[in-house]
């Protein structure tokens, strides 16, 4: 069985494990700086950003972060699940899903007008998330600075 939390300062070892597998999922480093920011920011209640984390007997086995944000076509936040990540040994067992559903019903109860999120085309995750949301036809650009 899956719970879906919210984080609390006492994570930050559990966190931070799924934290760099999730950065070396993405083969990329970031700077400690960086990774104890988003950890504060997560535990802010000023923050727009907020963190889920899946939990099962084994212990913490994925994280999802967020980021409420306002938006100039609705009238309710929206949601931006921005990272996602199960660990390996967990993966296919339904942290993933439980992840997704309770920020989808947490968006639900709090009135949140969308939750989205974009991933690679090659995400083998895609098999799950073709399950729970549509796949639009935007295409994002980026300028990195």
């Amino acid at each position: 069985m899956v719970k879906v939390r919210e984080t609390n300062a006492d994570d930050y070892d559990a966190w931070l494990t799924l934290w760099k597998g999730y950065l070396d999922f993405y083969g990329t480093e970031l700077d400690e700086a960086v990774t104890l920011a988003t950890w504060r920011r997560v535990l802010s209640p000023e923050s727009g950003l907020f963190c889920r984390l899946a939990e099962t007997e084994q212990g913490v086995v994925g994280f999802a972060i967020c980021v409420l944000h306002e938006g100039t076509w609705v009238t309710q936040p929206l949601c931006y699940l921005e990272d996602l990540f199960v660990d390996d040994a967990a993966r296919g067992k339904g942290a993933g899903r439980a992840l997704i559903e309770g920020i989808i019903a947490e968006a639900r109860e709090k009135s949140w007008s969308k939750v989205y999120w974009v991933t690679r085309t090659g995400n083998p995750a895609r098999a799950l998330y073709d399950q729970l949301a549509v796949v639009d036809d935007y295409v994002r650009y980026r300028v990195t600075i």
